[in-house]
């Protein structure tokens, strides 16, 4: 099978560092700025506004506005990246999956800066353990995206595991199974409109990655597979 990955609150917790990250960036290139930790409150509260969900409108590339685009931004991520820890032992997790035999593969958006989402996966040590790392946002719509997939590996099983259900509205394929990751931070979201999870076929719900086992067994005899 095909096992493709997000990166932020799937793999990795990069939510609960934001804060802190906003205050060591201000540290770093506003020196002389007063009420650091309240700045960085302020820059926490926009940030989490930007993950606010949009259901079924994941059809376009997009370019972040240039006051995403800023050096200050660029030290964010970095500082953000060194804050990171992975969720539910997720390196052992990938290592495993690569074992049985799965091709693993990182599926995600790009950041606010080009290439930092790549540059982030190397700072947490995980780029190496996937077959492919493959982001879409700038260069690719997520459409593009899962054809290059296909393209690459063909028309196997492909389990999407994603903390962002919505991204899964209208994507994919009758050979797509989505894993919704309930991550708390981004859960709240989904919380406040359940009612859209209708529209995605073939969902399952696991609260520990290590649970998807459980959902590639469970495919597996659903679609009579060996």
């Amino acid at each position: 099978m095909i096992i493709a990955f997000d990166f932020d609150g799937t793999l990795a917790d990069t939510y609960s560092c934001i804060e802190e990250a906003f205050k060591r960036a201000l540290e770093k290139r506003y020196r002389w700025l007063p009420f650091k930790g309240f700045w960085a409150k302020v820059l926490t509260r926009i940030e989490m506004y930007f993950e606010r969900p949009t259901f079924g409108s994941h059809k376009k590339k997009s370019k972040p506005p240039f006051f995403l685009r800023t050096k200050f931004m660029e030290t964010w991520f970095e500082e953000r990246a060194k804050l990171t820890r992975p969720l539910d032992d997720s390196p052992e997790l990938l290592r495993k999956l690569k074992e049985e035999g799965h091709i693993v593969i990182s599926f995600s958006a790009e950041d606010f800066i080009d290439g930092m989402k790549v540059k982030r996966l190397k700072t947490l040590g995980i780029y190496d353990l996937f077959d492919d790392v493959i982001v879409f946002g700038r260069e690719l719509t997520i459409d593009e995206a899962f054809k290059l997939v296909r393209k690459k590996y063909g028309d196997e099983i492909f389990i999407w595991v994603d903390d962002k259900p919505w991204r899964f509205i209208g994507h994919g394929d009758t050979n797509t199974e989505y894993v919704w990751y309930y991550f708390p931070p981004t859960a709240k979201f989904v919380e406040k409109d359940r009612a859209k999870l209708v529209l995605i076929p073939h969902l399952h719900v696991i609260r520990d990655l290590w649970s998807l086992f459980d959902v590639i067994e469970r495919v597996k005899q659903e679609r009579s597979l060996e």
